[in-house]
């Protein structure tokens, strides 16, 4: 396979896997009542603060996520 398309497929894999993470980060952190910690009416805050999180743990995952796929193609390499 030419090396521009492998670049090309890895870049698609990391942009989907990020956007994933993040969506289910979202979505987990919905169900925490954070609203609580915050001054009554501030719901823009509120919802920034929801997004910056969801960023920051989905980003974390998805790292995670990323390396450990490239480390498992990486293995291959001990048995040579």
């Amino acid at each position: 396979m030419d090396i521009l398309a492998q670049t090309g497929q890895q870049a698609l894999m990391n942009i989907l896997a990020y956007i994933i993470f993040i969506g289910m980060a979202l979505y987990a952190i919905q169900g925490l009542r954070i609203e609580q910690l915050f001054k009554k009416g501030k719901t823009f805050q509120i919802q920034l603060f929801y997004v910056f999180l969801s960023i920051v743990i989905g980003s974390t995952v998805a790292d995670f996520f990323l390396n450990f796929l490239n480390w498992s193609q990486l293995i291959v390499y001990i048995f040579q």
